[in-house]
């Protein structure tokens, strides 16, 4: 039988997996005013959208790893995180900030 409903967290993780700019957009909205805890917060919600098992083969990690690097105290290696990101099609990129005190001397 199906559910009338779909719990709130089932809904932002589905939606996570149908649109990829959607995710990009949550993430940088993370790393852009969230702390390090948030952050793996958001990676693991990302992670449990694309499948926690699929997440961890596609980036050549131990599953037991992936949820240790994606736990509130993780700390991942720049390679893990963006071998994680990878495996759910995103990438890590940098972009110049937008604030006058920040320009080029």
């Amino acid at each position: 039988m199906t559910k009338p409903y779909v719990a709130h967290e089932e809904a932002v993780v589905g939606s996570f997996r149908k649109d990829p700019e959607l995710a990009a957009d949550y993430l940088n909205a993370v790393l852009e005013d969230g702390s390090q805890e948030e952050l793996m917060l958001a990676l693991r919600r990302m992670a449990t959208a694309f499948g926690m098992r699929d997440v961890a083969e596609m980036a050549n990690l131990n599953l037991n790893t992936l949820y240790r690097t994606l736990s509130s105290a993780g700390n991942p290696e720049l390679k893990s995180f963006q071998a994680i990101l990878g495996a759910m099609g995103l990438r890590l990129a940098v972009t110049p900030i937008e604030h006058p005190e920040h320009q080029s001397i």
